[in-house]
């Protein structure tokens, strides 16, 4: 699973049959304080997330299982939306417990 933030919508008139009826997002990979990690990528939304959201998403063939056919041409899948994300601090060096 990968922590993104949904940056867009795609639109496509003309599309491979078995994406009928996906709603297809733009996502970007965050880290754990929201801060950009580059990767940028379409997957379909199965939880109905908006842009601005940080979500969880899988890839490969988890997100073809998700989205109901192991033939459905999708490599990656919206399955939460996050309310809240905790992360734990990294220990300060020479910090004893």
């Amino acid at each position: 699973m990968l922590i993104c933030k949904v940056v867009g919508h795609v639109w496509a008139t003309k599309k491979e049959e078995g994406l009928n009826g996906l709603k297809m997002m733009v996502v970007q990979e965050i880290d754990g304080a929201g801060r950009k990690k580059g990767n940028v990528f379409v997957a379909a939304d199965i939880v109905g997330a908006g842009v601005g959201e940080e979500v969880l998403t899988v890839s490969g063939s988890t997100a073809r299982k998700i989205v109901g056919s192991d033939t459905v041409p999708v490599d990656a899948a919206i399955v939460a939306i996050i309310d809240t994300l905790e992360v734990e601090r990294e220990k300060a060096a020479g910090r004893n417990e």
